[in-house]
């Protein structure tokens, strides 16, 4: 097989596993329950739950909401460093999936 077809095949493969991560969820609970994350193979999160008891209750629903915005811009940050960075090494060759 020549190197095109495998870099071919690679891509293929990697678009596929990004589809199946894009569809996983899993959660996250720490404090004996009392916060909960939420996020997607493809490191989205997707909701965070905080028990009320620990806040005001008027500013729970707020806080979550500020924590996934901050997070998940976060996430974005760093894979946008990681994919700058990895970019130097694969000499501009597009991987998809890598970031």
């Amino acid at each position: 097989m020549d190197l095109m077809a495998q870099v071919q095949k690679m891509q293929e493969e990697m678009a596929r596993v990004q589809q199946a991560l894009a569809e996983e969820v899993l959660e996250v609970t720490v404090g004996g329950g009392a916060v909960r994350v939420t996020i997607t193979g493809q490191q989205e999160v997707r909701a965070i739950e905080v028990d009320p008891e620990l806040l005001d209750p008027e500013e729970v629903e707020m806080l979550q909401d500020m924590l996934v915005a901050a997070i998940n811009q976060a996430i974005e940050k760093s894979q946008a460093l990681a994919a700058e960075r990895l970019q130097a090494v694969t000499g501009g060759l597009s991987l998809p999936g890598l970031f």
